[in-house]
Order: structure tokens, then C-alpha cells, then sequence
């Protein structure tokens, strides 16, 4: 967020401070002003990747889970932009939320939930993805992009503080050429030059810099005075209403000694006349400001929150102003107990070099969080992903800290996970499940440090019983690592969903964020998978799902999804029979039932009626596979004792006219020919890197199943098995 109303105030009150900059120029000077620098490493941005996010997914199609082979090329392109005019890049990605910054953290979940549902409302009522002013980063990219920057070859940082923090810092310490990020904050720390990621042109490499010296000659500060005037106009740590009062009083203050008729915009005197107020406390730059705040006319409550406020912007090697300085650095690790030190140092590294996942806020922290994700609040019938995903991510905690199933000291983690019922007043407790492994649960110095054949085993091992896919150990080495992970989520889901009933934007999310549990479970055994191999871009992509799932609905003959690939077939019908197998195991008996017809969606509408959820039961067969998007319309079963709620639900506000019920192939005949819209095979670079997930027949209990009910509705997921 940075400051409150800063940004608009530099860009529309002082022009002054906003310098085009070339960065080529940039850098040269930057080279000629530091060659006699010892160990310079050359002219080096230090960028804030979660800015890049939104500028960076440039992709047509978002709304289906990534178009992540696609992304990669963009990325791609973008560093090697600044590689040819020699500039290096550095990356900072968050890795933590500092509990100070909860509150804030917590007020954006629920305005992007806000904008979650407007997607479901617009895809409900159009069968289309929505226009960018309704644009949603794909779930997992922020986790991916860090790792896909790796694999390129840049230096990449995962924080273990505030990351604009980490930033700042790194910048300062390597006498950097600037940061580059859309933050205002960075204007409030003394470090390297702040410039506009928006402003940034890539073919041309220009952008703005936004200038401290000649903001703070206009708002009549020393910059060791920004940071008290951050606090008083809102930010991260203090939020905008617990100051209110000191701004009104400040305004009031301006306006008599300002008596001109035009104050201006309400942000642009907001900002001079707090800084007006700011400059009023100094009797000199030499006054503390602990001696500041003790004159202000404060609660001890707000006082303290000023000074942990200031020294979020005291950078390391600088002067603390403050008396009492109120330490931003880490605090000692919540689960130090349960692991040895040498653990505890290897799952830091591993954390900020972007090597790991979830291990660090597990073991150091004891709090896991997970940002929105695309799912219906409307949708009672799909689990949340971070109800799917729970008890996997329980294996993890409990082959973290060696939970042998006693419960004797047995530790929570605290988990903030946003779904739809979560109203997130407070985190969940979660507690750790032991893992069920020959000789019982073996320590992380073992599966971390040990050599030699058995412990490779037992990595592998260790991972597989996380997800309950022992049975796929005789795959390992047989067939690419990374299809060997599709074949483990996928399983995993089948084992933990009764039923599917949503489109498939839910499901490309629930899939993509899967794949970030297995780096979990991953890094947690030991790796005996490479991370690699568990990239989205290597078995995922949005628009070809979407297309091979919507073929597939249509009764398209197996050999054709795979694009009569005769080794494909053979590799798919050899991996789908171990799927089959392993679920029959867990009491998952996948029944085959005849494919309902489609519709024809060659004629687009915009009226309620041209959406619909499809609720077909699962299918073991090469014809009815995951669920559909909202394109694909549902129909009515009579023998399932279900019908289709969504239909149901538009019914109720509005008078639709029924006539193409009738039409549906539910109704026991007839139906539309299905017309596929012209969709490409090939989007992400491959024909056939999708993983088809085979159907779970709901069966007799289902009747007695009843709906769930919206907020809360989801205790737990159902255990495997039932």
C-alpha cells in the first residue's frame, strides 16, 4: 500500500520531483561514478517483484488457471531487455507477513474476495472470461515467478522481514543504481533512487524517478523527518484512522495560515499540512525524535505505535533516532525445539534464496498464510483448495516436527488461508498428522543431510506418504518426474473431493495451488523431486485445458484429446490404470457412466441463460472428464436425486424462460451437437501436458447428503476413503 495518498500527491503537485530518466544513460554513469568501487558487480536495479506481477502477466487468458508456458516468454523477454544494455537484475519477493501488518493484509484479502465474486457474477451471466478492469492474477504466480526468475539465471530473494524492507536494505548496502517498484514507501527510506515500475517503457527502457532532495524542498522536510510523516498520513503498520485526529488538527492549522480560498485537492493539502505540522515539532535536525513524540499529544498506546511505525523505515548501518529502538530483525524461530540448528539455518538459506516452500514460515514463524484464490463463494459443492489441500499440508507439519501422533506437546500452526466463509478474524489452529513410515518418523537432519541410497529411498518415500501415493514408488525413474507429480496431485484430489461440481476456473486454480503444496511436501522430504519438475509450466496450461475440457465433455474419443499421439495414449492408459488402482485401494471405486450431450456453443449470448453448470458424475471412461467451465450448461438428472443450482438460484431473481431445459441431454435424450469454439492444441508449447482427472460416481449416499450452507460450511474435507 505505502503511504497513503503520497504517490498522487508526488505526481500531481510536484512535477518536479518526477525525472524522466533513460536507464541506459543510467547505468553508464552509474559504471563512470563507481569504477574506483571496490568488488562492483556493475550497474544493478534492485526490483520488487510483487509490483511486476500485474505488469508482467500480460497473457489474454488469466481466468482458467495461467497461461503459464506463455508467462515464461514474457518473462523472458522482460530481463533480457535489461541484460543487453548490461544491467543487473535483483529480485525480492515477500515471504512473510509481519503480524504488525496483519490487519492490513487482512482488509485486502476481503477486497479482492469482493472483486472474486464480480468474476463469478460476470462468467455466470456472460459464459466469458471478464474484461481487464475485473483482472485477477492467476493463483500461484507470485510463488512461480520467483522460481521461473531463478531458472533464468537471475538472483532472486525470498524475505524473512517486510520485503520492502529487504529492498531498501540490499539497495543501500550495494551502493545499487535505484529500485525499481510502485511503492511509495521507497521515497521514505534513505536508500538507492526509487523509479516507477508503471512508468517503465521495456523498449525503450525509460521511466520516472521520483526525486527525495526535491520532494523533501517541497514539503519543507530533512529526510530523517519522512518517516514520522508517513506514520501520520497511514501506512502498512499505522493504519489511517488512528491519526486522524493529529490531520484534522493539522488541516485546520494549514488553513489559517492559509487563508487563500483554493487549498487544492484534499490529498494535496493533506500532505502539505501534515508535513507543515511535522516541521513545526523540530526546534533543530539535531532533536531526537523520541523527544518528538513525547510532545505530541498522544495515548501511550499511539505513541508506541509511532515508534515501531519510524523504525520500519530505519535501515541497517543507519542512526537510530530512536531511544529504546524497537528491533525489526527476526525474532527467534516459533518451532526451534523440534529441529536441530543446523536445520534451522538450512531451511533459512533455502527460504531467501527461493529454493524452498512453506518449510520456513512452518519452522521459524509457526503461521502459514495463502493469499485469494478464484473460487465461487456461490459454489457450496467444491471445497475450497485450502480445505482440499489440509491435510496434506498436516503431513507436512507433522514431518516437519517429527509428530509421531502422541499428544504430548503437540504444536499448532497458525493458518491464515482465505476462502470463501473465512471471514479471517483469526487464524486457524492446525495441528500436525504423523506420517505412517517404516521405522517411524525420521528427523529432518536425516532426510536433509543424509547420503547414500536408503535415504534417497526414504525421500522419495516420505514425499509419496504425504500426498497417500505410495503405490506410484515404482514409477520413479520410469517416466518424467514431472508427470510423475501431475499423477500425485491429481491422485490426491480424486481421493479428497466426493465430487466436482464447479467450472473449471475453480478447478485450474485448485490444480495450480496443489502444485504448490507438492513444493511443501517436497521440501519438507528432503527433495528427492527436483523443484523443476513441479512448475506449472511443465503440466499445466489454462486455455488448452479449457479446450481439451471442453472437447472432452463433447464425447471426444480419447485418442483425439491426445492428438492421436499413439506413445501419448499408451503412457496416459498405463498411468490413468494406476489412478483407477490406487483409488480402488482407498475405497474409490471410479464407475464409467454414459457422457450426457453437450450443448452447442457456437452461439455466444449475454443473457443470464447462456450459462450453466454442467453436475455430471464422475467417469473412469475416455470420454466425461473434469468439470467444464460456465460455457458448458448443466442439465437435470433425475436418477442422482440432484438437480442444478445455479439454475436454480437465477430463477429466483429473475423470470427465465425455461424452453432450453428441455433441450438438455439430462432429460434422457436428445440434446444440442456439441461445436467446440476454434481453440488452439498447442498454447503452452506442448500438445498433451494436461492432466485429466477421472470422475467420482456420487452413489446412493449422496441423497442423504443434504447442501452445505454458506459461511462456514466447510469444517474439514472429507477423509479419504469415505
Amino acid at each position: 500500500m505505502g503511504v497513503k495518498g503520497l504517490q498522487s500527491f508526488m505526481q500531481r503537485c510536484c512535477p518536479e520531483m518526477c525525472v524522466p530518466v533513460n536507464l541506459r544513460e543510467m547505468a553508464s554513469q552509474h559504471v563512470a561514478s563507481n569504477t574506483a568501487t571496490a568488488h562492483s558487480t556493475g550497474p544493478t536495479l534492485v526490483v520488487d517483484g510483487m509490483a511486476c506481477l500485474r505488469n508482467w502477466y500480460t497473457c489474454e487468458n488469466w481466468v482458467c488457471g495461467g497461461q503459464w508456458r506463455e508467462y515464461m516468454d514474457v518473462l523472458k523477454s522482460w530481463v533480457e531487455a535489461f541484460n543487453s544494455t548490461g544491467i543487473r537484475l535483483v529480485f525480492f519477493f515477500d515471504g512473510v507477513v509481519e503480524e504488525q501488518k496483519r490487519r492490513e493484509w487482512v482488509k485486502r484479502r476481503h477486497r479482492v474476495n469482493g472483486q472474486i465474486s464480480k468474476i463469478f457474477r460476470h462468467i455466470k451471466e456472460h459464459g466469458e472470461q471478464p474484461g481487464r478492469q475485473l483482472f485477477c492474477l492467476p493463483s500461484g504466480l507470485a510463488t512461480f515467478t520467483s522460481f521461473a526468475l531463478r531458472s533464468l539465471g537471475h538472483e532472486v530473494f525470498c524475505s524473512v522481514q517486510e520485503a520492502d524492507f529487504e529492498i531498501a536494505s540490499y539497495a543501500r548496502q550495494h551502493c545499487c543504481m535505484g529500485i525499481l517498484g510502485q511503492d511509495s514507501d521507497f521515497i521514505i527510506y534513505d536508500s538507492a533512487p526509487y523509479m516507477s515500475l508503471e512508468k517503465l517503457r521495456i523498449n525503450s527502457l525509460t521511466t520516472v524517478l521520483y526525486d527525495q532532495q526535491r520532494f523533501c524542498r517541497v514539503i519543507g522536510l530533512a529526510v530523517t523527518q519522512l518517516p514520522l510523516l508517513a506514520c501520520l498520513l497511514g501506512n502498512d503498520v499505522v493504519a489511517t484512522e488512528q491519526m486522524q485526529h493529529i490531520r484534522n488538527n493539522a488541516i485546520a492549522t494549514y488553513r489559517k495560515n492559509n487563508p487563500a480560498p483554493d487549498h487544492g485537492a484534499p490529498q494535496v493539502e493533506m500532505v502539505l499540512a501534515v508535513s507543515q505540522y511535522v516541521s513545526s515539532l523540530w526546534g533543530g535536525e539535531e532533536e531526537e525524535t523520541e523527544h518528538i513524540l513525547q510532545c505530541m499529544n498522544l495515548s501511550a498506546p499511539h505513541r508506541e505505535l509511532l515508534k515501531r511505525g519510524i523504525c520500519s523505515y530505519l535501515l541497517p548501518g543507519q542512526e537510530a533516532l530512536l531511544r529504546g529502538d524497537i528491533s525489526s530483525s527476526p525474532s527467534a524461530c516459533a518451532m526451534e525445539k523440534y529441529v536441530s540448528p543446523e536445520t534451522l539455518k538450512e531451511c533459512r538459506e533455502k527460504h531467501v534464496a527461493t529454493e524452498g516452500f512453506m518449510v520456513y514460515p512452518v519452522l521459524c514463524e509457526g503461521v502459514v498464510e495463502c493469499s485469494n484464490t478464484l473460487e465461487d463463494e456461490e459454489d457450496a459443492e467444491l471445497l475450497p483448495q485450502a480445505l482440499v489441500f489440509k491435510p496434506c499440508r498436516q503431513r507436512i507439519y507433522g514431518l516437519l516436527l517429527g509428530h509421531d501422533g502422541s499428544t504430548v506437546d503437540n504444536p499448532a500452526i497458525r493458518e491464515w488461508f482465505v476462502f470463501p466463509g473465512n471471514q479471517l478474524k483469526e487464524p486457524d489452529m492446525v495441528h500436525p498428522l504423523p506420517i505412517s513410515l517404516p521405522g517411524g518418523v525420521p528427523s529432518l537432519d536425516l532426510l536433509w543431510f543424509g547420503t547414500g541410497s536408503d535415504v534417497t529411498s526414504l525421500r522419495l518415500t516420505s514425499f509419496l506418504t504425504i500426498l497417500d501415493c505410495q503405490d506410484f514408488t515404482e514409477l520413479y525413474g520410469t517416466i518424467e518426474v514431472s508427470l510423475l507429480a501431475v499423477l500425485c496431485l491429481v491422485t490426491y484430489i480424486v481421493l479428497q473431493l466426493p465430487f466436482l461440481s464447479s467450472r473449471a476456473v475453480q478447478l485450474g486454480s485448485l490444480y495450480v495451488r496443489g502444485l504448490s503444496n507438492l513444493l511443501g511436501a517436497n521440501c519438507a522430504s528432503g527433495y528427492p523431486l527436483p523443484n523443476t519438475a513441479l512448475m506449472p509450466w511443465h503440466s499445466f496450461d489454462g486455455q488448452l485445458f479449457q479446450s481439451k475440457y471442453l472437447l472432452a465433455h463433447s464425447g471426444t474419443e480419447t485418442t483425439l484429446l491426445l492428438d492421436s499421439d499413439s506413445s501419448c495414449l499408451s503412457l496416459f492408459l498405463h498411468l490413468r490404470g494406476k489412478l483407477i488402482e490406487t483409488c480402488r485401494k482407498q475405497g474409490r471405486v471410479l464407475q464409467s457412466r454414459p457422457r450426457p450431450n453437450a450443448p452447442d456453443l457456437s452461439r455466444k449470448t449475454t443473457s443470464a441463460r447462456g450459462y450453466r453448470e454442467t453436475h455430471a458424475g464422475w467417469t473412469s471412461g475416455g470420454g466425461e472428464w473434469w468439470r467444464t467451465t460456465g460455457e458448458v450448461r448443466g442439465e437435470q438428472r433425475h436418477e442422482g436425486g440432484w438437480s442444478e443450482r445455479g439454475e436454480e438460484r437465477r430463477d429466483r431473481r429473475e423470470n427465465v424462460n425455461r424452453e432450453r431445459l428441455g433441450e438438455r441431454g439430462g432429460h434422457g435424450g436428445g440434446g444440442h451437437n456439441f461445436q467446440p469454439h476454434s481453440y488452439s492444441d498447442h498454447h503452452s508449447g506442448g500438445r498433451h501436458n494436461m492432466s485429466h482427472l477421472p470422475r467420482q460416481s456420487r452413489g446412493r449416499s449422496y441423497r442423504s447428503r443434504g447442501r452445505y450452507q454458506l459461511a462456514p460450511r466447510w469444517s474439514q474435507p472429507p477423509a479419504p476413503g469415505t
